[in-house]
């Protein structure tokens, strides 16, 4: 999505939190102010891709609440016009969100990115929330890690596939560290994940 890429262009080019805030708060009018100018009868895909731009940029900023409904009003219209990769972005934000239900909005988003042809960095990136949120000895953080790497590995486009696998090989050094106390390659060649 060209909004989400845009955000985080202004995040990154921002010299200090004080500019990012502003940055983001600029960002947020001019999409607020574009979501405001649709016609009634415009598409209603367009309709939410906008919202989804306003709800990152509400998270950004730190209104959780506003976050939610905007981004929770998009997911059912990407969800019934089948739009996977922007109702799993949408899941991202309602996660990011901290609602009483981001976790089930992450249970969803990792169901969607894990089902469907999505991009698999996003797909990496919501089943490390799982990791996160995952006790150390629980084997669900076992699960996500090889999912992630799976995922990674059959779905990386050959220009991302080294990095992405990368990054998933030390998501699961990690987890087999705090799940397992496997520490050494020699251990982890044991568990059979390299």
């Amino acid at each position: 999505m060209s909004g989400k890429k845009e955000l985080d262009d202004l995040l990154i080019d921002s010299s200090s939190p004080e500019q990012s805030k502003e940055d983001i708060q600029k960002y947020l009018e001019k999409k607020q102010a574009a979501y405001d100018e649709l016609e009634a009868s415009a598409p209603p895909l367009q309709r939410a891709r906008l919202q989804l731009d306003v709800a990152e940029a509400l998270v950004g900023s730190g209104r959780a609440d506003e976050s939610w409904e905007k981004a929770r009003t998009a997911l059912d219209t990407f969800i019934e016009l089948e739009q996977w990769q922007d109702a799993v972005e949408c899941c991202d934000v309602l996660y990011q969100s901290a609602q009483p239900a981001s976790i089930i909005a992450l249970a969803h988003g990792v169901w969607l990115s894990v089902t469907y042809p999505i991009d698999p960095t996003l797909t990496v990136n919501m089943l490390s929330y799982v990791i996160d949120e995952t006790p150390a000895k629980a084997d669900g953080a076992a699960i996500a890690a090889v999912t992630a790497h799976y995922v990674a590995d059959i779905r990386a486009a050959e220009d991302q596939h080294k990095s992405l696998t990368f990054l998933t090989k030390q998501l699961l050094a990690n987890v087999a560290k705090e799940h397992s106390g496997v520490e050494d390659q020699e251990g982890l060649k044991y568990l059979s994940l390299f």
